[in-house]
């Protein structure tokens, strides 16, 4: 059978997650366990790059997936799957979010890719990766997520605006200003350090 969903080569459609879903709402533990494998790598870069706190992370990506066990009936299919559990997962963030106190940090490892860089060109990289990821967390949760979503998960602004629960325009803008935002602090960051 994962041969058939084309899981064992760590490919899928959205048609196997749809059979997942099917068969996670049926009771199928095996199935839940397949689709939980899926996502919890995207999920923890999703909700990580919403918030540093480890623990927060843990517990966002398990009360989703809680959401999906008990819930999979209750996908339509309107939407893709990767849509509907990535809006449970935004929901339960910004509730996370909210109830937290933890102030946010940033963790620059999460967005280095070392290209066997000369150590000034791999220190200068580390510290415009900082940059990039302090101006993020700056950014209000919503604007974050919008970022997010487009360039780490390469979501179309249509599923973005399913996730965050408001119209394609309003992600628009919030792309826009979150751009402005960042633009912003990366030329007053360049300019500090003339």
């Amino acid at each position: 059978m994962q041969h058939q969903l084309g899981l064992s080569t760590g490919s899928h459609s959205d048609n196997d997650e749809k059979c997942l879903l099917a068969r996670v709402a049926g009771g199928d533990r095996a199935a839940f366990e397949k689709l939980y494998k899926l996502y919890f790598s995207r999920l923890t870069r999703f909700v990580g790059r919403m918030t540093r706190s480890t623990p927060l992370i843990e517990e966002v990506i398990n009360d989703t997936m809680l959401v999906v066990w008990q819930k999979a009936a209750t996908f339509d299919g309107t939407c893709k799957p990767s849509t509907w559990v990535f809006a449970i997962a935004y929901r339960k963030t910004l509730k996370g979010l909210r109830a937290s106190d933890e102030p946010l940090e940033s963790d620059a490892t999460l967005y280095e890719d070392d290209l066997g860089l000369q150590p000034e060109q791999h220190m200068h990289r580390q510290q415009l990766q900082q940059t990039v990821a302090d101006a993020l967390d700056a950014l209000p949760a919503p604007q974050r997520a919008v970022m997010v979503l487009t360039y780490y998960h390469e979501m179309a602004y249509s599923d973005i605006a399913d996730i965050v629960a408001c119209p394609v325009n309003t992600v628009k803008t919030r792309m826009f200003n979150a751009r402005q935002k960042l633009k912003e602090v990366l030329w007053n960051e360049r300019e500090n350090n003339r």
